[in-house]
């Protein structure tokens, strides 16, 4: 069998990876010519995946490629291209239907296409079934159309492509046989739901359930602060019943390619249906003000030691979105860092996981990490944990900052110059 990956990022990278370790022929597209010459001279750009497995895949016959043309060589093509929101906070569909109208003249009897990438519920039957159609196929008997939510997790060593389970929904009954005797090859357990649409629910209800959990422990760690408790130990001390509870964890806000977006596409849907969904755009609006909070525990703290947060030297501990990755998409601590610019700070950041601040749609700072001597961290007025990577060495950090913003819960005492945000 050749599959056709269509997008080469955080999902259809592993993807690629563990149809090529099966033996299958894997043709890779995306628009991003840079990635593709990367690609194809067995270079990874994703930092959690080593250069030498994509070296070892373009060994056994991996190519990338922009040329959409070729979309009819393969017998698959999976569709993992982002999904995010417009400047309205709407679904912004732009990239599913660009790769939709990109293949849809290539499509040839006998192939299957499957949508990862998260969705509201109707997307597949909506967007890619009519241009199936309109090429005079028929659904479920020339093309099998299919819907599986990506559950990637970047830099989660305990969990791979092959050992997550895989929900699939197929347009028809055939349609998830077919899709379910593509996926069986490289995941080890396959979840079938009767429709795509249940599927593409599926994956917005994971995400949904986390964000309002995360929205949750955020108002609650505000309530807390106000009350002179520290929520960590309030979380890690519920976290120790055996039935009933399910720790999260706060933070400077939301991030990832998930669950900062993916609630806003059902309650983008849900209009259709005159249904408000208050619990989840209110989880949204208590996370999207965090750090907001965070930026007003800075100022606060700066104020207490006699000094205005305008031309404080302020550094930034981490911008990817979570720990041990390189991943920046929706990374709520260059929201941080730029409403500390806003106020007038001069602000730096140390990232071990990304050395160069790269160019974003959204954000713009010409800066690189800094080294984190003990010289360096005595001369900032204060330093702020926004992620925080294992790579930290929180001792020193402790010893040689001023003032440090603990987002994160990194310290668990009362030191003085430690205010937790």
């Amino acid at each position: 069998m050749k599959v056709g990956i269509l997008g080469l990022g955080y999902v259809g990278i592993p993807l690629a990876l563990r149809f090529n370790e099966v033996g299958c022929q894997v043709l890779g597209f995306d628009i991003d010519e840079t990635k593709i010459s990367a690609l194809n001279n067995g270079r990874s750009y994703i930092e959690h995946i080593p250069s030498a497995e994509i070296d070892a895949m373009c060994s056994q016959g991996f190519e990338a490629t922009s040329d959409f043309s070729r979309a009819s060589e393969p017998d698959a093509l999976i569709i993992c291209v982002p999904t995010p929101l417009n400047k309205h906070r709407e679904p912004d569909m732009s990239f599913v239907i660009g790769t939709t109208e990109k293949i849809a003249p290539y499509v040839r009897k006998g192939q299957t296409i499957a949508l990862e990438s998260t969705t509201y519920p109707g997307t597949t039957n909506e967007i890619i079934r009519p241009a199936v159609e309109q090429r005079g196929f028929e659904v479920g008997k020339d093309v099998f159309l299919v819907y599986s939510p990506e559950r990637e997790d970047p830099g989660n060593k305990h969990f791979k492509t092959q050992t997550i389970p895989k929900v699939v929904g197929g347009a028809t009954a055939e349609c998830l046989k077919v899709g379910i005797s593509i996926y069986e090859k490289v995941v080890d357990q396959i979840v079938p739901v009767s429709s795509t649409e249940t599927a593409e629910m599926v994956k917005l209800l994971e995400n949904i359930h986390r964000a309002v959990n995360i929205g949750l422990v955020n108002e609650m760690k505000i309530l807390a602060d106000k009350m002179g408790i520290n929520i960590f130990e309030v979380i890690n001390a519920a976290a120790t019943k055996p039935f009933g509870f399910t720790a999260y964890y706060p933070g400077p806000g939301l991030g990832g390619h998930c669950i900062p977006i993916d609630p806003f596409y059902l309650t983008w849907k849900a209009r259709e249906f005159g249904v408000n969904t208050r619990f989840i755009e209110l989880a949204g609006e208590v996370n999207r003000g965090m750090p907001e909070w965070v930026l007003g525990k800075v100022i606060s703290s700066l104020n207490e030691r006699g000094q205005a947060i305008n031309g404080a030297k302020i550094l930034s501990l981490g911008i990817a979105y979570k720990k041990n990755v390189d991943d920046m998409r929706e990374s709520p601590s260059v929201e941080v860092m730029e409403l500390l610019r806003d106020w007038g700070a001069d602000v730096a950041y140390s990232d071990p996981h990304v050395p160069v601040f790269p160019p974003t749609r959204q954000h713009s700072f010409d800066l690189s990490s800094v080294e984190l001597t003990d010289e360096n961290l005595s001369s900032y007025d204060c330093i702020v944990i926004l992620t925080s990577h294992d790579r930290f060495d929180f001792d020193k950090i402790k010893q040689h900052g001023k003032l440090i913003i603990d987002t994160r819960g990194v310290y668990s005492d009362d030191a003085a110059h430690i205010v937790r945000a």
